[in-house]
């Protein structure tokens, strides 16, 4: 990352073009090929997660959105990580652990006990972010990977 400063922020309406765009070419640059029609919670991010109890934030650097994450219940107590990403070029900067940090943060103060995330077995590079962030396995199937956190 340049000395541009990283600011994480919550997503608004106008987010919705490029956090789609981001997420979706993280998805492609994982498998290779994307059928968009797999995802269509991305065509609304706000009607579907912002929502109370969630929390959707996007990584602006020099007002470029470079990446987002969000926070859902997942259970009284524990909120489940989903929509992770960073974009390509800024990949390997610290910024993916920067978001999940302050979704961490925002599950604390929201009085969640447990955090949670899963991503599919083969994404090293998600499990090694959640690894180095604390989580821990917790299960494994489906060709998934489940791992949590204890907030306490």
């Amino acid at each position: 990352m340049t000395n541009r400063t990283l600011v994480i922020r919550p997503f608004t309406v106008a987010d919705q073009p490029p956090t789609r765009a981001l997420i979706l070419a993280g998805l492609a640059d994982h498998f290779g090929v994307l059928d968009e029609t797999m995802n269509p919670d991305l065509d609304d991010i706000a009607g579907n997660y912002l929502r109370p109890g969630s929390t959707f934030v996007v990584a602006d650097l020099a007002t470029e959105i470079v990446g987002c994450g969000a926070l859902v219940t997942n259970a009284p107590g524990t909120g489940r990580l989903v929509r992770m990403s960073v974009s390509r070029h800024h990949r390997g900067h610290g910024i993916g652990r920067a978001l999940v940090n302050h979704l961490l943060d925002a599950a604390r103060t929201r009085g969640d006990r447990r955090a949670v995330v899963e991503t599919n077995d083969d994404w090293s590079d998600a499990i090694g972010l959640y690894l180095a962030c604390g989580f821990k396995h917790y299960d494994h199937r489906d060709g998934e990977v489940h791992l949590d956190l204890e907030l306490t």
